[in-house]
Order: structure tokens, then C-alpha cells, then sequence
């Protein structure tokens, strides 16, 4: 069945293609992410996780080359400490409690740069696909903050000292070299991303809804372990950082765009 495009608190796109719902990020520029727009995804999530004619999620971006650029800085630097731990916390924390909940498998599909939140918001999936011609990175390095979350995921899935390079340098690395490091489960054409996402959800939309909810859910508490309260620990860090004189001036620099000064 088909379900026209809703538009959700103006930030998301939900549409059902087939089996398959549709959660496309809709906030012009770069879909930097706030409160508003996690509120969206998170609402897209449930109501397609509650839907039974829905057997797998694609999360995806509805601007054309750019899948998105990170967290709302101008929203961080306007706030505090506390806003900060308010806002990571609902984006790390309650992400990953619907994510472990979910009944049926969720896919990410990046059809441009990924950077900050946005590879947050991936990894926190079952697979992701990619265009071949996208790159990603973790570049809160150079803007005086850490990406807390992927202290603890970067270095499960590969090497601790490939982890350190991308988390510390903050480059970007192309789709191709993701894909070798195993972050990326398949990459593309990019005019064939959403062919490949929608042949995925309908893979897993011939299992038994039964089996795939079950069995997801076990998959789920097999592979937690302590990884949420790790999670938690990487928040307090952020926040942490985020109260220091280089924490403060990484962001003003980037929203005054210009180069930051750091303390000696």
C-alpha cells in the first residue's frame, strides 16, 4: 500500500513505499539536527514501528547531496552545559531506546556528506548503504567538542588505532575506504541508493514478522553489553568539555566562521 508524504514539525518527511516506511530528513540547509528535528525522527520512528503493514524502515535525507552536516550548532552555542546535556542526551539516549525496541530492522541510507550527528544517527541503525561519490567523518575535533558516541562504536567496529585517527585528525574518508573498514554495509551508485535501501527492506519484509521482531531483539541484548552505560559516561564527558574556555570557543568560532583560538 502507498501513504501520501506527511510532513512531520516541519523537519521530517514520512512516507510508506510498499512494506517500507520512509523517513526522510527535510530541514534545509544541511538537516543540522535540534530538538525539533530529533522530536520528528524519533515520532517517524514509532509510528512506523506501530504500523503493521510496515516491515522495515529506511532513514534517509530528502535534500538532494547532503545527508547531514551534525548537530545544530547555533542552537548548542546559544545554551549551556545543561542545554547540551539535555539535547545529547534525548538524541543518544532515547535514539538507541527506540532503536532497541524497534520490531523490524531499520537501514540508513546516506545519500550525501555525513558528519557529526548524522553518522550518529546511522550507526545507531541495523545497515547502511551509501553513494558511492559521499564522504564522512567526525570532525568535533577541531571545533573543541569530541563525538562522544563513537568513543565507545568506532573502536568495536574496527581497529582502536584506525578509531583514534578518524576521531582525533577529523578528516573525512571516502565511502569506499568506510565500506573496507566494514562501517558501511553497501555502497553505490548514487542513482541507485534508494533502489538498493528499498531492495534491502524488502528482503527482510519476506521474513516472519514474528521471528524478525524476536530475533532482532535478541540480536539487540546479545550485543548491548555495557554499551549504553559507556554511552552515558561519553556524555558526561561532552558536557564536560563543553563548560571549558576551548569547548565555548570551538563553537563561537564555527558560527562566527572563524578560526578558533585556543588556550595554551
Amino acid at each position: 500500500y502507498t501513504l501520501p508524504m506527511k510532513n512531520i514539525l516541519d523537519r521530517v518527511n514520512y512516507s510508506i513505499d510498499g512494506t517500507t516506511a520512509v523517513i526522510a530528513l527535510n530541514r534545509a540547509p544541511v538537516n543540522a539536527i535540534d530538538h525539533a528535528m530529533i522530536d520528528a525522527i524519533h515520532e517517524a520512528m514509532l509510528l512506523a514501528d506501530d504500523d503493521d503493514n510496515v516491515r522495515a524502515v529506511i532513514i534517509t535525507s530528502a535534500l538532494d547531496g547532503m545527508f547531514c552536516g551534525g548537530m545544530d550548532l547555533r542552537m548548542v552555542a546559544a545554551g549551556d552545559s545543561l542545554d547540551l546535556r539535555e539535547f545529547v542526551t534525548k538524541f543518544y539516549m532515547k535514539t538507541m531506546d527506540i532503536q532497541y525496541a524497534m520490531s523490524k530492522p531499520t537501514i540508513v541510507a546516506i545519500n550525501g556528506p555525513a558528519r557529526g550527528a548524522g553518522m550518529t544517527l546511522s550507526i545507531t541503525s541495523d545497515v547502511i548503504v551509501a553513494a558511492d561519490d559521499i564522504d564522512l567523518g567526525y570532525p568535533e575535533i577541531d571545533i573543541g567538542l569530541i563525538p562522544a558516541i563513537h568513543y565507545t562504536h568506532l573502536p568495536r567496529q574496527i581497529s582502536r588505532h584506525k578509531a583514534f585517527e578518524l576521531l582525533f585528525a577529523g578528516k573525512p574518508i571516502s565511502a569506499a575506504e568506510a565500506e573496507q573498514l566494514g562501517l558501511l554495509n553497501h555502497i553505490v551508485p548514487r542513482n541507485k541508493l534508494m533502489d538498493k535501501a528499498l531492495e534491502l527492506g524488502l528482503q527482510f519484509a519476506e521474513k516472519s514478522p514474528t521471528i524478525m521482531a524476536l530475533g532482532r531483539q535478541s540480536f539487540m541484548r546479545a550485543n548491548d553489553l555495557d554499551y549504553r552505560r559507556n554511552v552515558e559516561n561519553q556524555i558526561e564527558t561532552l558536557c564536560n568539555i563543553y563548560s571549558t574556555k576551548d569547548g565555548r570557543e570551538g563553537i563561537l568560532a564555527f558560527v562566527e566562521k572563524r578560526k578558533p583560538v585556543w588556550s595554551k
